[in-house]
């Protein structure tokens, strides 16, 4: 990436930003995150209370980039088939035809995606790692751009079933919209007259540009060090006493490819030890399987992310190629 290409990737995310904001009031870093999950070609999940605005952002983003949305409200009883489309005979012509489930849209909302059985939650592991779903045999692409945005509520847990290590790993962030703040909540208040799915915002740039975008954040420079700084961030959450499980190897290529997009929409041609330290917490937390007795003293994967981010120290200076 040249500086003048960092520029430009500036320039388009901060008015994708601006236009997403005209729907979630006061939420400009829970946007900036959403669209830099997206244009890091991976899945955003939020854990929030219900009414903070979810629906409104997937639905903002899939028309800022003029691609589609669809929304699926995960319960106990739902099949993968309801998620990916089913084959159906066709008497006519003799031949089973597929119907696309609601998973073939740029932008998918997973409402609740805890309260499915895993077999169900399985459904979407391939299509969120390949971009595809297989029914009968046949190979079906999703398209591009795609995005999984999944919905957790932190505070109904009955009836629920708790999401395996295998999918939250296929998330890239993890973070919260939360309530909005005095300011905001008048503004709201005072558009309340429009039902929120009848708000629609214009389109800043095709789906195309930015299937660009996500091509061209890859080529951000990463000097050596900063992959160090990754790589000593990750072995330290294998290492901390509180934590049973750390994070993976697709965890650290994760909060690499995200802290190059952040890089990028900062308009900057390379990665800074900042844009990595921003994005451990959201990158890496949900992915680290407490032990027991600390969850019962009420530490949080949050909190030793926190902790661990202070001890690791940051690179002082570019190392030689």
């Amino acid at each position: 990436m040249t500086p003048e290409q960092a520029t430009w990737f500036s320039e388009i995310f901060g008015r994708l930003a601006a236009n997403i904001e005209q729907v979630l009031l006061g939420k400009s870093h829970v946007i900036r995150l959403s669209l830099t999950a997206m244009l890091s070609e991976g899945h955003l999940l939020l854990e929030d209370f219900p009414g903070t605005g979810k629906t409104s952002l997937a639905r903002a983003i899939a028309q800022s980039v003029q691609g589609s949305s669809s929304r699926v409200q995960f319960t106990p009883d739902l099949l993968p088939g309801d998620i990916t489309g089913v084959s159906i005979y066709d008497q006519r012509n003799g031949e089973f035809e597929f119907h696309k489930g609601p998973v073939f849209a740029n932008i998918v909302l997973a409402d609740e995606i805890n309260r499915a059985s895993p077999k169900t939650q399985s459904a979407l592991l391939e299509v969120m790692e390949e971009g595809s779903v297989t029914v009968d045999g046949i190979r079906h692409a999703v398209g591009v751009p795609f995005m999984v945005i999944a919905t957790q509520n932190p505070i109904e847990q009955a009836g629920t079933y708790r999401l395996p290590e295998a999918q939250l790993d296929r998330f890239i962030l993890k973070t919260s919209i939360g309530y909005p703040d005095h300011a905001a909540t008048l503004r709201i208040l005072e558009g309340s007259t429009v039902r929120s799915h009848e708000t629609v915002i214009p389109s800043i740039v095709p789906a195309d540009v930015v299937v660009d975008m996500a091509q061209l954040s890859r080529t951000v420079h990463v000097d050596p060090s900063v992959s160090d700084y990754v790589s000593r961030i990750v072995e330290a959450t294998r290492n901390a006493s509180e934590v049973r499980l750390g994070a993976s190897v697709r965890a650290a290529i994760a909060l690499l490819r995200t802290a190059k997009t952040l890089a990028a929409s900062n308009g900057r041609h390379y990665v800074i030890p900042d844009d990595v330290k921003a994005l451990g917490e959201p990158v890496l937390a949900h992915r680290l399987l407490l032990d027991p007795e600390a969850e019962f003293d009420g530490v949080t994967p949050s909190s030793v992310m926190a902790q661990l981010l202070l001890e690791v120290p940051p690179p002082s200076e570019r190392q030689a190629v």
